[in-house]
């Protein structure tokens, strides 16, 4: 079972940022220069999936990781909505589209993984840990 030291070692915060870099390339693209408002607003929720991971984790208390998580797939769903936004646009292609949005539900089954974990674990956290940090790591399994 592997044991998380750091929120880089999370394959939901690697998917997120794998998401995040797509996101940006794609609005590289001139389709995206007039539209400055939606270029940045996905990019910023992008980011935000992999920030909230990063951050809850970082935070050293379950239930603190488990409002970030929500915090992630709350930005996961509005980049899901700019998908659509940019798809309707003509910005992206459907094929785009659909590579794009499975990165989403891959990224949201990582994150509905670890909070199934931290939801039926007695553990607290690092920061409720007596002395023995690696006591208090995250064993889990994350399901593709």
């Amino acid at each position: 079972m592997p044991t998380i030291h750091r929120f880089e070692d999370l394959i939901a915060w690697q998917k997120g940022r794998l998401l995040s870099s797509r996101v940006h390339t794609v609005t590289r693209d001139k389709a995206f220069q007039d539209d400055y408002d939606l270029k940045r607003q996905i990019r910023r929720s992008a980011g935000s999936v992999m920030d909230n991971i990063a951050e809850g984790f970082g935070r050293g208390s379950r239930g603190e990781f488990v409002q970030f998580l929500g915090v992630a797939r709350g930005s996961l769903a509005e980049v899901k909505s700019q998908l659509y936004r940019s798809l309707d646009n003509q910005y992206i292609t459907n094929e785009l589209f659909d590579e794009l949005y499975a990165q989403c539900d891959e990224v949201g089954r990582l994150i509905d993984s670890l909070l199934l974990y931290l939801n039926s674990t007695d553990k607290k956290g690092r920061r409720y840990a007596q002395g023995n940090v690696a006591e208090e790591s995250i064993h889990y399994f994350p399901t593709l």
